[in-house]
């Protein structure tokens, strides 16, 4: 007998009923206070402010060295930070979840969040070229538009976005509080796992925490391009389907879209017994045989010529027509 357990692993029926973010008044409020909150790390950067002597305050204790028993464990532990390894884990997962709902949402939502992702955090990166502890030139500077790709972190913001994901995505309040509370954790055990290590600064980790935060509070506004996007998509899944019924010469009418192609069965004759058997043969054999002598005396009848054979020039061949042996032999 089967349990719930395994029985929540089939594939449902009909798509369910998902009830879609919306940009709620409360969000947009959010959005605004987090969207301030980043502007101002990165005032506070640009000004070498406080946030950049606490920077150097804990790189120099080089927490790495204070807790060396810590460094192997947490060396494993950031990888849930990565982008490849944690995008292919997700898309696995969100994967399931959009064969077994019938709608590509979970992925499309993965992939636009990335995109997201991409685009803010890669265009700060590059625009503001801080460099990271380990590669700092002068005490006290933010090393800032040196050329490096640190701030905001993109570790912490991909740990934000990719495990908030499953959050964002909970078809119930429960599911949404125990995935909510597990994205938390990880994402903030990545960002001091990269200041623990010394690759991030501490305002580092705090921008990516929020950038990740931002994407994931904006997300309900690009829903609408994710549904038609979707429904895109499926309409060009049924015209391709369309035309590989029509080749197979599949029988028209509407077929669930998610039904079992129909397979055409030519029905043969049944064989009532042997003996019709034998008899159908006899009579194919004969009615065969007669066609060919049909066939036959018709191409044997003379076909009409130009000019009749008797008509014809007879021609005599020169010289005497008797064989040689025949000949009398004269002289000795």
């Amino acid at each position: 007998m089967r349990t719930d357990i395994f029985a929540r692993l089939d594939r449902e029926p009909e798509p369910p009923k998902i009830e879609i973010p919306r940009m709620s008044r409360t969000r947009a409020t959010l959005f605004g206070g987090t969207l301030a909150f980043y502007l101002a790390i990165v005032v506070a950067v640009l000004a070498s402010s406080w946030l950049v002597t606490l920077d150097w305050k804990i790189m120099l204790f080089r927490p790495y060295q204070q807790w060396q028993q810590l460094h192997a464990f947490l060396d494993y532990f950031v990888v849930l930070g990565q982008r490849g390894p944690t995008a292919v884990m997700i898309a696995a997962w969100l994967g399931w979840r959009s064969w077994r709902q019938h709608t590509l949402r979970p992925l499309l939502v993965l992939g636009a969040a990335l995109l997201l992702l991409n685009v803010t955090v890669g265009a700060v990166k590059l625009g503001l070229g801080r460099l990271g502890p380990h590669y700092a030139t002068q005490i006290g500077s933010a090393e800032l538009f040196a050329g490096g790709d640190i701030f905001p972190s993109g570790h912490t913001a991909n740990a934000v976005v990719t495990w908030g994901i499953l959050a964002y995505l909970a078809t119930t309040p429960r599911a949404r509080r125990y995935l909510s509370i597990i994205s938390s954790v990880v994402a903030l055990g990545v960002g001091a796992t990269t200041v623990y290590l010394g690759t991030h600064w501490l305002s580092d980790v705090l921008l990516g925490w929020v950038a990740g935060l931002l994407i994931l509070l904006a997300l309900p506004w690009f829903e609408p391009t994710i549904a038609r996007t979707e429904a895109a998509v499926f309409a060009v899944r049924e015209r391709l389907r369309e035309r590989v019924r029509v080749r197979r010469g599949a029988v028209s009418g509407p077929v669930p879209a998610d039904g079992p192609w129909p397979v055409i069965v030519p029905q043969l004759p049944a064989q009532e017994d042997e003996d019709a058997g034998r008899s159908t043969v006899g009579t194919a054999h004969s009615g065969r045989n007669a066609t060919s002598r049909n066939t036959t005396a018709q191409l044997t009848q003379p076909r009409p010529h130009a000019t009749a054979r008797s008509e014809r020039t007879p021609t005599t061949p020169a010289g005497s027509r008797r064989p040689p042996r025949s000949r009398p032999v004269t002289g000795g």
